[in-house]
């Protein structure tokens, strides 16, 4: 083949493999757009509450009887979030929620909310991807019996509102987080947790807690954030991040 002509072929190639590309985005968009869920667009679930302003990104995680889950206003549910009530799809549990998830709380991708009895998220929890939370743990002291076929221990989990939860923690059984806990990535937390504290580690403790009296001990190494400049509006302030800060149910 002349040269040129086989520079020709490898641009009409190049053009059309960039076409393609392009394509395919725009199509993968499109069918992300149409398989979000909310409540104006339920597609085939049927939470037991769906807030307005909510949304949760496609493709979904696993969705177990989603008629057992509630979800506040204003959340944003990552791609491929599993949300499961109880260990079967098509169970009856009763007409009271086992997960509930507070107004305004955010859910990182990949993570999973696995709840048998009551796993409860107040206002704006915000989550990195791949956090685990469950209210269910195995037994494993009879050891005539495998673990997975011994009977599951129960306990309710409850996080706090305002928290943030790290990337890849993980919130065991009977976990009980305090408003505005950090979570730090990595962490493994099981029981209680003091408002306004930072836990780390596997088990998680306390590294930083907070009292009127002496502050954040230990002190910060750094300064804070510089604050807004006087003046901004509101208004001026929801254009700049995008999305509505006010709190749930706020006029």
């Amino acid at each position: 083949m002349p040269l040129a002509a086989a520079r020709l072929l490898a641009a009409a190639r190049a053009r059309t493999r960039r076409a393609t590309g392009r394509a395919v985005h725009r199509a993968w968009r499109w069918v992300q757009e149409r398989g979000a869920v909310s409540n104006q667009q339920p597609g085939p679930y049927r939470f037991h509450t769906l807030g307005d302003g909510s949304k949760l990104a496609f493709p979904l995680g696993t969705v177990f009887n989603e008629q057992s889950i509630a979800i506040g206003p204003f959340c944003i549910i990552g791609e491929r979030v599993t949300m499961s009530a109880g260990f079967l799809p098509g169970l009856d549990l009763g007409p009271e929620p086992v997960i509930r998830i507070g107004g305004g709380c955010v859910i990182g991708r990949g993570s999973h909310l696995v709840g048998h009895q009551s796993i409860v998220l107040g206002d704006d929890v915000w989550t990195g991807p791949n956090v685990y939370i469950s209210d269910q743990a195995h037994e494993y002291r009879d050891t005539t019996l495998p673990i997975g076929k011994q009977w599951p221990r129960n306990e309710p989990v409850e996080i706090g509102a305002g928290s943030w939860i790290g990337t890849g923690a993980v919130i065991l059984p009977g976990a009980r987080l305090g408003r505005n806990v950090v979570v730090a990535a990595g962490s493994v937390v099981r029981g209680e947790v003091p408002d306004f504290a930072v836990v780390a580690g596997a088990p998680a403790r306390v590294v930083r807690s907070y009292s009127e009296l002496d502050g954040w001990q230990p002190p910060f190494r750094y300064e804070a954030p510089q604050p807004l400049p006087e003046g901004v509006t509101a208004e001026q302030l929801r254009a700049l991040v995008g999305w509505d800060l006010r709190p749930p149910g706020a006029e």
